[in-house]
């Protein structure tokens, strides 16, 4: 039959990159998966990567067997639990790399330094190297928050399209956390629109009354990743500010740097 030899071809067939076509495709797929929210239909699959059914349905019947994906009782395919330990192991990894990084922004600044992904539709703080002033800021790493009343979760959805923003904010809800906690979707749009003027984000007071936050995307992160300080209002004033900023966009660019040659082929 056609399809068993499509599938023999398939799994030899070298990638353009030198690795193996079927993994790369495999990997492609969990990737737009998560990019669609955690679960997708076969013809879905198909129209966005390109590939044509027999083949997703091959490399889906795979991933399921080995756990990393599950069907589900509508026939359509969700992202399986097995990719939680893996996805806690490379979020704990990357903290480790990140933490000579922050260590220099908190010489640099005083402040503390943290470092947050986006996971699904909340923010995880991955790593934390604290201020040396005695009134010093604390976030649990592992701590998980709410993306609209964060600087590293403006940073982070900054270049999300609206629809996919206000998709995300609908999900959540804008619980006030202060106050001062933006909580309507145009009110976050413009607050993302002002991060794409300035080149960071701001929690002024947002999350927590005296505290506020700077924030910037880590570039070319292979996952969606930031870097913050944070620290008492009376300390990270607008002065200070603009010390900071681009203490965070320099060291943001030297860590995207050390996490692309990391990956780096073996």
């Amino acid at each position: 039959m056609p399809t068993s030899s499509a599938s023999t071809t398939d799994t030899a067939k070298s990638a353009p990159s030198g690795g193996v076509q079927s993994l790369e495709r495999a990997f492609d797929l969990l990737e737009r998966m998560a990019d669609a929210g955690g679960e997708v239909g076969l013809s879905e699959l198909s129209a966005s990567s390109g590939l044509p059914l027999p083949t997703i349905h091959r490399l889906m019947r795979t991933l399921v067997a080995c756990g990393y994906v599950r069907q589900q009782p509508n026939r359509r395919y969700a992202l399986g639990p097995r990719l939680i330990r893996l996805g806690e192991s490379s979020a704990r990894l990357l903290g480790t790399w990140a933490r000579p990084y922050l260590a220099r922004l908190v010489e640099e600044t005083g402040e503390t330094a943290n470092m947050a992904l986006l996971d699904g539709d909340e923010i995880v703080y991955v790593a934390q190297v604290p201020s040396k002033h005695s009134m010093r800021m604390f976030t649990e790493v592992g701590r998980r928050v709410l993306p609209h009343s964060t600087g590293v979760g403006k940073a982070l959805l900054a270049h999300t399209p609206a629809d996919e923003v206000r998709a995300l904010l609908g999900r959540t809800g804008m619980p006030a956390a202060t106050e001062k906690t933006i909580t309507t979707p145009d009110g976050f749009l413009d607050a993302l629109e002002e991060v794409r003027r300035l080149g960071y984000a701001v929690d002024d007071n947002e999350q927590e009354i005296g505290v506020r936050c700077l924030a910037v995307p880590v570039p070319n992160s292979p996952t969606a990743a930031a870097i913050s300080i944070s620290g008492p209002a009376g300390r990270v004033t607008e002065a200070a500010t603009e010390k900071i900023v681009p203490v965070l966009q320099q060291v943001a660019a030297e860590l995207s740097e050390a996490l692309a040659s990391s990956g780096a082929g073996a």
